[in-house]
């Protein structure tokens, strides 16, 4: 279940926070949580930072307004984006002093669950009974880390993605005792920063991470074997099929392809790979009920086949509008 809202941008351009805006505290300033940080209180909430001590809360919100103004500088966040995050954003004495009054608390520490563990009892037990508790986790059960929180139906998933001012997506992971009313107010929250939900189970790896080492994994094997150097794969993943991805998810390039086609490659790639391409029963299935697709009207997604010819003409000005951007930025320093 995904949900969209204003860009970055639009938010940070809404100014500080109101009386009555909603309080967050984020505990972890380092580069992840310090990010997330100013998404939200550029966003119009007012921010709390808590670290180990005052002294790191404090010199990690002194680095984000230098960081902004150099944002500011290079155009990435617009103009007054540090005025705002003077305004709204604080740095703790400690986890207590940042959690004690917040609506909303983001655990940011480090991915080690005995840490994670001994951070969330402290934020339980300091915040209010009403507060709901997040952890931007990208690899931990969240139903492992619920057990250290009291009232686990408040507690969440909220999974924002390197680097979080400007990745515009965030998971959100709720486990089984998880309140709805929770998963809501989470998402309303996110999207007040300008920022973009999917809702997942909570099962190893979520979906983000699934996917993204899938992906590595087959390219590591493809340079592990000789099939192609790890610059030739960046390149063809950067040009190919890669390139459509900023506009189209896999089930709506799937759809736009045909999944009839998709089920022969398939069959061909079993040549090789009898199990690693086993072909889905969720596509083989929609093959045999003849939903091929957008030119039958139903596949995963479900395209009305007579919008067809405007889906293709946006993916055509999509792709000639990346590959002006790319050419104006340029290609990334990495060689």
């Amino acid at each position: 279940m995904t949900d969209t809202s204003r860009t970055p941008n639009a938010a940070a351009a809404e100014g500080p926070a109101a009386a009555g805006a909603r309080k967050i505290a984020v505990v972890g300033s380092g580069y992840m949580g310090g990010g997330i940080a100013q998404v939200l209180a550029l966003g119009g909430a007012r921010v709390a930072l808590a670290d180990a001590s005052a002294e790191i809360a404090q010199k990690n919100y002194d680095r984000l307004l230098v960081e902004s103004d150099e944002f500011v500088a290079a155009g990435l966040f617009p103009a007054g984006s540090t005025e705002i995050l003077k305004q709204n954003l604080w740095a703790a004495k400690d986890i207590e002093e940042a959690v004690a009054d917040a609506d909303f608390i983001e655990e940011c520490v480090p991915e080690v669950l005995e840490i994670k563990h001994q951070t969330l009892a402290r934020i339980s037990a300091a915040a209010r009974p009403d507060a709901l508790i997040g952890s931007n986790t990208s690899t931990i059960s969240i139903a492992d880390l619920a057990e250290a929180v009291a009232a686990p139906e408040r507690f969440l998933g909220v999974h924002f993605s390197n680097p979080s001012p400007f990745i515009p997506g965030v998971e959100i992971i709720p486990h089984a005792g998880t309140a709805a009313a929770t998963v809501a107010a989470s998402r309303e929250l996110v999207h007040a920063a300008g920022k973009q939900t999917a809702v997942v189970k909570d099962v190893t790896g979520f979906v983000l991470n699934r996917l993204q080492y899938a992906l590595f994994h087959e390219a590591a094997q493809l340079v592990e074997q000789g099939i192609a150097t790890a610059d030739d794969v960046d390149t063809l993943v950067r040009t190919t099929f890669g390139f459509r991805l900023p506009f189209f998810g896999p089930f709506a390039i799937a759809d736009m392809a045909g999944l009839d086609v998709y089920n022969f490659c398939y069959k061909s790639l079993q040549t090789g790979f009898p199990e690693r391409f086993a072909t889905p029963k969720i596509l083989s299935d929609l093959v045999e009920a003849g939903k091929l697709g957008t030119k039958t009207g139903a596949g995963f997604l479900n395209v009305p086949a007579e919008r067809t010819p405007e889906l293709i003409a946006y993916r055509n000005k999509a792709y000639v509008a990346m590959q002006k951007l790319i050419e104006e930025l340029g290609p990334a320093p990495i060689n």
